[in-house]
């Protein structure tokens, strides 16, 4: 899971069928301590988003890389009135990140920061805390050197506690019900960014079998975490 190969990480596109499942990036963090650079929001909401595959971002220089996830048409951003994510912490393991707020790039896929110490939160979908659908966050499985923390979430055993911090300083405290690896070829059909249904925690990660002739990993590891009442 070390070494200097790029690292990719790639989704399916669950409801746009043009959007094909093409080599995306995935892993290769940034190694400098430097911050990241502001997250942009967009003046307007668009009307549609595809889902994306987590892609490296061509600015970020060849270090930086964000895993692909496919998301759904976008919904209007999360209300005010519900504090957005700035940390998540998994109890028992070495899981714990800056979350900030990420839309999607030009090309459909969803922004990631190119570090080892933030996770994007998908912002056009549920915050955590909503009534309903899956608060999805995703971080970067290794860097060029080192696994980061992340690379722990598929050792994560069910009842564990998963804290979400928010910028309110309110903690919402979620138990982990299942961790996934699923082939990204199947990805697709795993209804990852639900905007309805039980409201879900859901974090996400590359995993499984490095592929060295797709240059990417073969799965997604995918952990689902429900509200604690």
């Amino acid at each position: 899971m070390t070494g200097s190969r790029s690292r990719r990480f790639r989704a399916g596109a669950a409801l746009v069928a043009a959007l094909a499942i093409g080599a995306t990036a995935c892993g290769d963090a940034q190694e400098a301590a430097a911050p990241p650079a502001a997250v942009q929001t967009p003046a307007q909401t668009p009307a549609q988003t595809p889902e994306p595959a987590l892609e490296r971002d061509p600015a970020a220089g060849a270090s930086a890389a964000s895993p692909t996830i496919p998301v759904r048409p976008a919904t209007p951003e999360t209300p005010v009135s519900i504090p957005l994510p700035v940390r998540v912490q998994v109890e028992g393991t070495g899981i714990d990140l800056e979350v900030i707020p990420v839309g999607v790039e030009d090309n459909g896929a969803m922004t990631l920061p190119g570090n080892h110490y933030q996770a994007g939160w998908y912002r056009y979908g549920p915050a955590p805390g909503a009534g309903e659908g899956s608060t999805v966050l995703a971080a970067h499985v290794d860097s060029r050197t080192e696994q980061l923390p992340i690379a722990g979430l598929k050792d994560v055993d069910t009842g564990t506690i998963i804290t979400v911090t928010r910028e309110d300083g309110s903690i919402l405290r979620y138990t982990a019900e299942r961790v996934e690896n699923i082939a990204k070829t199947s990805l697709d059909g795993h209804r990852l960014f639900d905007r309805t249904g039980e409201p879900r925690l859901k974090l996400v990660t590359c995993g499984g079998k490095w592929l060295e002739a797709r240059d990417d990993y073969e799965d997604n590891v995918v952990l689902t975490a429900a509200p604690v009442s």
